[in-house]
């Protein structure tokens, strides 16, 4: 093609490949905020659920609390609350990685 001229299937293959791209970041979004994932605490005492985008959508108590100590219960809480924020990004890279798949880096770019 000479310099100058305006390769017009090149532009429409992009504007193309942009609505693709857009239509994938609207998809990936929208699971971000609806998967949920669910961890418990390591003594199986709580019971947190959190969202991809890591919201936390629910917290259970699974056993009694009468016989534990506030330190013990705040204890379980916070590991339920941080292995929660792993699991939301974990469930974040997965969508990512399913979602665009298409469009990795090539080899060697």
């Amino acid at each position: 093609m000479p310099r100058g001229e305006i390769d017009e299937a090149w532009i429409e293959e992009a504007v193309r490949r942009y609505r693709r791209i857009e239509s994938l970041q609207a998809e990936f979004d929208q699971a971000v905020a609806t998967v949920e994932v669910t961890v418990r605490s390591p003594d199986g005492l709580v019971e947190v659920v959190v969202t991809a985008s890591g919201r936390i959508t629910d917290v259970r108590f699974l056993g009694p609390l009468h016989n534990r100590a506030p330190r013990d219960v705040a204890g379980s809480v916070r590991a339920a609350v941080a292995a929660a924020a792993d699991a939301a990004q974990w469930a974040r890279e997965k969508l990512h990685n399913e979602t665009f798949t298409a469009y990795r880096p090539l080899a060697g770019a």
